[in-house]
């Protein structure tokens, strides 16, 4: 009897050493999965297509577009700062390309989405109006000069005009949600009228939550009755009052219609900006 209970015992180690090796090696394949790099979805080179998952109206001539991507812990794959082509088609049926820039970030795994302003003869901007859930808008990417590393400034300044709000908040959600980014924002954006302003209550969101590293000075050409901010076009004298001082340490970015960014080059010109400080979108 006894020497029964020896052999029981003595097939039971070999199982009990072979249960916890696979056991070992599930858990490392979960850790390894879990801890993995998505692969990015954009490609630089050919054009993919993803579907319209949601469109949401924002005012009369705004609205978002939601994109899926292939699984839900897909990320799309665009550094800091840069954009993407997007391809459609014109009234005409003819072909046209143009660039934008999500709003969301690789943290918003499953999806991407756009914030599109679309104007009355715009080429791109028919393409939007007639684009409906369930459909497919092809994307190339990513492009752009802007490279970006956190803590690379101490203080970037930011002048936006209309729609050139988008690479500006993708920026600033990627720094302030970056807990070892202690770099801080000042943006200056101007629109013609309240109802222009893109992206509003995100933006007050951001300077209630980060009250101490991001600080937005709306200025309109139009306001309404009892306007507290900015009239008129970004001045000389707003960049002076609302961005850093020109040192070696900070940038300002600029993004808006042509005229007002050939303006805002010369304004900061004038202020001693150097051209390492300044970037263009």
């Amino acid at each position: 009897m006894v020497a029964m209970e020896e052999m029981l015992h003595l097939g039971k180690a070999p199982l009990v050493g072979v249960v916890l090796a696979v056991v070992a090696v599930a858990v490392a394949t979960v850790y390894f999965l879990s801890t993995k790099k998505p692969k990015a979805c954009l490609d630089p080179e050919n054009w993919k297509s993803f579907k319209l998952v949601k469109r949401t109206q924002l005012s009369h001539n705004v609205a978002s577009f939601r994109f899926a991507l292939p699984t839900p812990t897909s990320v799309l794959g665009l550094p800091i700062g840069q954009h993407i082509s997007c391809q459609g088609k014109d009234a005409e049926g003819q072909e046209v390309i143009k660039p934008y820039t999500p709003t969301t970030l690789d943290s918003d795994v499953g999806y991407f989405e756009l914030v599109i302003k679309m104007y009355p003869v715009g080429r791109m901007s028919h393409h939007f109006r007639e684009l409906q859930e369930g459909e497919y808008m092809a994307v190339k990417g990513p492009k752009g000069r802007f490279k970006y590393q956190p803590n690379q400034v101490r203080a970037f300044g930011m002048l936006a005009g209309g729609s050139g709000i988008t690479p500006m908040f993708q920026v600033t959600r990627a720094i302030l949600e970056n807990t070892n980014d202690h770099t801080k924002i000042y943006l200056i954006y101007g629109n013609v009228t309240y109802e222009d302003i893109l992206l509003k209550d995100e933006l007050d969101s951001l300077e209630k939550n980060y009250p101490d590293r991001f600080k937005v000075y709306h200025v309109l050409n139009q306001p309404p009755e009892g306007w507290t901010g900015g009239v008129g076009f970004v001045s000389k004298e707003m960049i002076q009052a609302h961005c850093p001082a020109p040192a070696s340490d900070i940038q300002i970015l600029r993004c808006g219609p042509p005229p007002m960014n050939k303006a805002m080059a010369s304004h900061l010109d004038a202020l001693g900006y150097t051209k390492e400080m300044q970037f263009q979108f």
